[in-house]
């Protein structure tokens, strides 16, 4: 069976009758159980009677009361549903929750229906998809290759047609490694923002929920629709406004790091550095100016996550069971998780100011940028080379990908092309906390191939831009207002010949109103300045009467936040418009 199972499809074809939750639901069921002796891409796969009460709660709902009525999901079983043995890969460890996960029980209210449990690297330890005494998970295209880990199963659900979207986690790549080698979008977003209260702890400090979809746009909706604060969840976070839904839409001109020539490492692909060239290329058609970036703080944080004390946070989940019941763990596994025991206090804070020191040095780098591109993997391992050198070739996969979450980024893997031999490749786009939204933005565009609009919407991020017109302009009485905040110069412009300027009575400092008029306006020359959303509030708080924030039309039509004047400040004013801005005001 083939159906289009992307999230707007197939809410038509419910629409339109071509089939019901039912129907379908029993179908991918019967398509799942006849791929998996192949793949082993679920370890429980619901029965028909475990189905039944997910799709009978449907029966008395209308369509449009649930945004993901009938969709079909599948969970990574490191994440509970109630009732279904949770394994993480390891039957000796499996229990029976008797809750869902907060994730699962999100979605189980907003009409999805599981269709089971998927394999993984056993306690999401790997990035491979072979560590499972299940079986290994092949490659969705190519079965001589692994399909990634450790959300291996989850990635297979979605590439091999039995599930709309699929829950993942991901510690060090385990959602954007799979992405990558299975064509599809991996999102991890902002630590925190999708719960993990029901997860099996892989590193609970940095563990992330992850999605699986064909399309950034409709990692977009999910996460829009889940990307809630929980009380049951220590580390969860609230998502700050300016990374709802709404801020999902076309990216404008933006600009993004490239890793320096010296930073890539492709391990011998020679496919690699042209695919990603194409990638950045692609970039740059849709308004992107390349920045180089030096990736060597990054790099070295990402060792910190198996050659620092991280291991023990692992250890912790899996070591009771090591020690007791040594053959229930497999040995690639122990391998990984042997020198956890040996960890002391002293060496944890160390590394722990280490990973500071780094961090601050990383956060420094993305200032000034929108995103930063890399590859996802260097280059794509065989089952037998994992087989040969399974913690070499394991090191290897997560090159570009260890870092993200010891440093707290968002990030979202995309596909960007093939291999020659057909094999899927990708670039990973990642850029600060709470920016999610505008990532999926850009891989949406990225995906379409264009700079057609995601939306009517412009995208948003954690930088809100600013248009000035008068004493907020570099090096002027006010501007260090602006500076203050850290906020940047980004171009200094005109607007659409719309306005008129005013300088108004009073002083010092002395200020200009700039007002939108029907007839007689010109262009003003401003600047567009751009200062972290956080900051926003307290500067217009200071704004005093009568000017305000409103929205300012620029030269090439674009609209922005600036300056407005309220039309009673104009009285005792002298309208200087013909001098075309304020700079040549104060020159004469």
């Amino acid at each position: 069976m083939n159906f289009n199972l992307q999230l707007d499809a197939l809410r038509s074809a419910y629409r339109d009758g071509s089939t019901t939750p039912r129907k379908l639901l029993l179908a991918l069921r019967e398509k799942a159980a006849a791929l998996n002796p192949d793949y082993h891409l679920f370890i429980h796969l619901l029965s028909v009677e475990e189905l039944e009460p997910y799709l009978a709660a449907l029966d008395d709902r209308d369509l449009d009361s649930l945004p993901l009525y009938g969709v079909p999901f599948a969970i990574k079983d490191n994440i509970d549903l109630a009732g279904i043995p949770t394994t993480a890969a390891c039957p000796a460890f499996a229990y029976v929750p008797q809750a869902s996960a907060t994730i699962v029980e999100q979605l189980l209210a907003l009409g999805a229906i599981p269709l089971g449990k998927t394999n993984l690297d056993q306690f999401a330890t790997g990035l491979n998809g072979s560590r499972s005494p299940y079986g290994a998970c092949p490659n969705s295209v190519l079965a001589e290759y692994p399909s990634g880990g450790s959300s291996a199963g989850s990635s297979l659900a979605v590439a091999l047609g039995v599930a709309s979207f699929s829950l993942g986690t991901d510690t060090a790549g385990s959602g954007r490694v799979p992405a990558a080698l299975n064509n599809l979008v991996g999102m991890k977003a902002s630590k925190g923002l999708i719960s993990t209260a029901g997860v099996l702890p892989a590193c609970r400090t940095l563990d992330c929920v992850t999605t699986f979809t064909a399309t950034a746009r409709e990692a977009s909706q999910l996460l829009a629709l889940t990307a809630h604060f929980d009380p049951k969840d220590a580390y969860s976070r609230r998502n700050p406004l300016w990374n709802d839904g709404s801020a999902f839409g076309t990216p404008r001109p933006f600009r993004f790091g490239v890793p320096r020539a010296q930073d890539l490492e492709f391990f011998g692909c020679t496919e690699g550095p042209r695919l990603f060239a194409q990638a950045v290329d692609q970039l740059e058609s849709l308004g992107g100016e390349a920045i180089e970036l030096d990736m060597t703080p990054f790099f070295e944080a990402a060792r910190l996550l198996y050659e620092g004390p991280w291991v023990a946070e692992r250890y912790s989940v899996a070591g009771e069971l090591m020690e007791q019941n040594p053959q229930a763990v497999l040995p690639v596994i122990q391998a990984v998780l042997a020198k956890a025991p040996a960890v002391s206090g002293v060496q944890t804070f160390r590394a722990q100011y280490r990973l500071q020191a780094l961090e601050a040095q990383c956060d420094q780098a993305l200032e000034g940028l929108d995103c930063v591109v890399t590859p996802t993997i260097g280059r794509p391992v065989t089952l037998a080379e994992l087989e040969a050198e399974p913690v070499l070739r394991n090191s290897e996969l997560g090159y570009y990908t260890n870092f993200m979450n010891l440093l707290d980024y968002a990030a979202v893997a995309v596909p960007s092309g093939f291999m020659g031999n057909g094999l899927p490749w990708g670039v990973t786009l990642f850029g600060r906390a709470f920016t999610d939204q505008y990532l999926l933005s850009v891989a949406e565009a990225f995906q379409c191939g264009s700079s057609a609009p995601a939306s009517s919407a412009v995208a948003r991020h954690d930088r809100a831009r600013l248009v000035v017109c008068g004493a907020h302009l570099d090096g002027l009485a006010l501007n260090w207002q602006l500076k203050r905040r850290g906020a940047t110069l980004v171009e200094t412009t005109f607007s659409s010949p719309d306005y008129q300027l005013h300088a108004l009575a009073g002083g010092p400092p002395f200020r200009p109103g700039m007002v939108r008029v029907r007839e007689g306006g010109v262009a003003i020359a401003v600047e567009v300045w751009e200062l972290p959303s956080s900051e926003l509030g307290s500067f217009l708080t200071g704004i005093p009467a009568p000017l305000g924030l409103g929205k300012v039309q620029l030269a090439d039509g674009r609209w922005e936040s600036g300056f407005i004047c309220e039309q009673y400040g104009l009285e005792g004013a002298v309208n200087i418009s013909h001098l075309g801005g304020w700079r040549a005001y104060l020159a004469q």
